[in-house]
């Protein structure tokens, strides 16, 4: 499917392919435990529940949007599964407001996908700039990892422009 990202981590068993952001983001959080971005046991529900939240009712929300679907209607609400873009990005902005992280206090793997789709969100406009997605994409912002990220995707970017 020409699917991007892709991952492919090579093993003494073989290959292991992986797609879509958000089961690459936890992949990774797998093999790498020591990072530390695994969900602890009482924060699981939280972690799996936005992780896909993220990757589901949030980008079906987005695309709609983009291209003008808007299910006015409430039985076609329930038939999709975001329901309305309002109302995908309100229940989102509700979590988001109730913590400094997607699990609380301490930043997982989540907020490495959903920090990334608000901050996306907000860069292009698409995601509301309300206090709660502009306060967590700031609190993500100001990590370290994010800015050595940044750094590399930029001048990688620089890099093409050549």
């Amino acid at each position: 499917m020409g699917k991007v990202p892709t991952i492919v981590h090579h093993t003494d068993e073989g290959d292991h392919v992986v797609t879509e952001a958000a089961a690459i983001c936890h992949y990774l959080a797998e093999m790498n435990p020591e990072a530390g971005l695994l969900p602890h046991d009482d924060e699981m529900a939280d972690y799996f529940r936005w992780i896909f939240f993220a990757a589901g009712p949030v980008e079906q929300a987005i695309t709609a949007k983009n291209f003008g679907f808007d299910p006015a209607d409430p039985q076609q609400q329930g038939t999709v599964g975001f329901g309305r873009f309002e109302r995908t990005m309100s229940t989102l902005e509700r979590h988001l407001a109730g913590g400094e992280f997607v699990c609380g206090e301490r930043f997982t793997m989540a907020d490495v996908y959903v920090g990334s789709t608000v901050d996306w969100g907000l860069n292009f406009g698409i995601i509301p700039p309300n206090v709660a997605f502009v306060a967590y994409a700031e609190r993500l912002r100001e990590r370290e990892a994010y800015r050595a990220a940044k750094a590399i995707d930029n001048a990688l970017i620089e890099r093409t422009k050549k």
